[in-house]
């Protein structure tokens, strides 16, 4: 893994989505033209999110449900999870302004990760909790998985012999402990609740990648998220998907 602390998991949870031709088969019939999926890195911003005060007391993400409810549908993310995505995005334009992190690219990490934790049948709570738990397969060092001993105790991941990737972004408990953060208001870093481990992604992206705004901050951001130019395509195509109000 090198210098990589953070191992999405690598499983069967995602499937490489060729997004331009379904995109365009679901056009068939409709008398709009199909959009087109911008090329490139960064992906687009995407529809821009209003000011809030996520310093309020409560889930401030709530603040931003009626921005995520005309999109939700077209995107195919819940409006709990969407809300999410653009809370962190906001929080931290204010509080870390040249890192330029868009919701889209937290959206297709999550989209690529847990299909927006939902994978498997878990959903994602009004208060941003995913349920059931998403874990990921042991890091036992077999073909093409790291290999990671339990750094928790089983305590956060559920697992007291190898590391797993947890929650709906998919972090190993060594970089919770370093990174994760309260986004919800509960007072507790959850790396099962949505708010949480998207304004903890945000976080780890910015300060692995620097200004998110370039390609090459960009690049740098995701190869620290994952060591994997086809993962790193894939939430490229995701997020530029979502930067023109398509599902991914």
């Amino acid at each position: 893994m090198g210098g990589v602390t953070h191992r999405p998991r690598r499983a069967a949870i995602l499937l490489s989505t060729a997004l331009a031709v379904a995109i365009m088969a679901s056009a068939c019939g409709s008398s709009e033209p199909p959009r087109v999926i911008p090329e490139g890195i960064p992906p687009g911003p995407g529809a821009p999110v209003p000011d809030i005060d996520f310093n309020a007391p409560g889930r401030t993400a709530d603040l931003l449900l009626a921005w995520a409810a005309p999109q939700s549908d077209a995107l195919s993310i819940s409006g709990p999870a969407l809300a999410a995505y653009a809370h962190a995005a906001a929080v931290m334009s204010a509080t870390a302004p040249d890192c330029g992190i868009a919701w889209t690219t937290l959206a297709g990490i999550g989209f690529i990760e847990s299909r927006h934790g939902t994978y498997q049948g878990s959903a994602v709570a009004q208060d941003g909790t995913v349920a059931p738990t998403i874990r990921g397969i042991p890091l036992d060092g077999a073909p093409g998985v790291a290999e990671i001993p339990d750094t928790d105790r089983g305590a956060l991941d559920g697992d007291d012999i190898h590391d797993r990737a947890m929650g709906p972004m998919q972090f190993i408990p060594e970089t919770w402990k370093k990174w994760g953060v309260d986004a919800n208001g509960d007072g507790v870093p959850n790396p099962d609740n949505l708010d949480d481990a998207s304004l903890t992604a945000a976080r780890y992206l910015c300060a692995r990648g620097g200004d998110l705004r370039t390609a090459e901050g960009w690049e740098r951001a995701l190869m620290a998220y994952n060591q994997s130019g086809v993962y790193l395509r894939d939430v490229r195509d995701a997020a530029a998907a979502y930067s023109v109000g398509a599902g991914a």
